[in-house]
């Protein structure tokens, strides 16, 4: 069974909202995905690929 949160009313998408209940992680969370999108050494197809070939190895269906 999965929790259940109360998601701030408002514009925009629910997961976007929902991060205002925890700015802080939202930063961190935003610097994470920044570094591996925007600073990766890799090209975006074979970051691609690793991350299909981690879903199938974790078994998640992509």
């Amino acid at each position: 069974m999965m929790a259940r949160i109360e998601v701030p009313e408002g514009a925009g998408r629910e997961a976007s909202r929902i991060w205002q209940l925890a700015p802080s992680l939202g930063e961190g969370l935003h610097s994470m995905s920044r570094a591996v999108y925007e600073q990766s050494s890799l090209a975006v197809r074979e970051r691609e690929v690793a991350r299909m070939r981690i879903a199938q190895l974790n078994e998640c269906h992509v």
